[in-house]
């Protein structure tokens, strides 16, 4: 039988349906079929903002959130954050992410690779986040508004919003780093509810929740 393979081109995210012609040590030949139409992206632009974890985690939390939908992660510096990274490790880091990044959107069907971005520090992210119509920052510390509460709003209000996730580090998200996010009009600080999620639990909750509210 002819065997046929998924091509998705990045530059447009176009999907095509092609029988495999030729396959050398160079290159693959394909002919194309069909144009797939379908998509299956989510309408919401989601964008995790990961405060620096220990170890291995980030690694686990970018191939978990590519497969749930996330378009874009950045790992982030903050006051707590107790990994240190120098410019050589933070450019062999970023390049096994990004590795990752592309398997996993291969594995799970996207139709484009998430974005995996340098590292930067706490106060360097703070001009992007005019970018988002929400910037939704998990805190323990945060008791009566609610994840639930903040979405249904938005819902209410935009139909494919982008998103923006701030997380901490082990040791959480500093007071005044919360009073600096709280500044930003467009900043909703949450709770997740009365049990401590780890950090690299809490974005992959967080992104689901947005991500059921809005898959089709």
């Amino acid at each position: 039988p002819e065997e046929t393979i998924q091509i998705v081109d990045k530059s447009n995210t176009q999907k095509f349906l092609c029988k495999l012609q030729e396959i050398t040590k160079e290159v693959i030949s394909c002919e194309i079929i069909e144009n797939i139409e379908e998509t299956n992206e989510v309408g919401v632009y989601l964008h995790i903002f990961q405060g620096l974890p220990k170890a291995d985690k980030l690694e686990w939390i970018i191939e978990k959130s590519t497969e749930i939908g996330v378009k874009e992660i950045t790992p982030m510096i903050m006051q707590r954050s107790i990994v240190k990274l120098g410019e050589k490790d933070k450019d062999k880091k970023l390049a096994r992410w990004r590795k990752i990044a592309e398997v996993a959107s291969k594995q799970s069907k996207r139709d484009q690779i998430v974005q995996i971005n340098p590292v930067i520090n706490f106060k360097n992210n703070l001009e992007n986040l005019s970018d988002y119509d929400i910037v939704i920052v998990a805190y323990e510390k945060e008791k009566e508004i609610t994840l639930k509460q903040v979405l249904q709003q938005c819902k209410t209000n935009v139909k494919n919003p982008r998103i923006a996730i701030v997380i901490g580090p082990e040791g959480g998200i500093s007071e005044e780093e919360i009073e600096t996010l709280k500044g930003y009009g467009n900043v909703k600080v949450v709770t997740l509810g009365k049990r401590i999620l780890r950090t690299e639990t809490a974005p992959l909750v967080v992104a689901s929740n947005i991500l059921y509210e809005w898959e089709k």
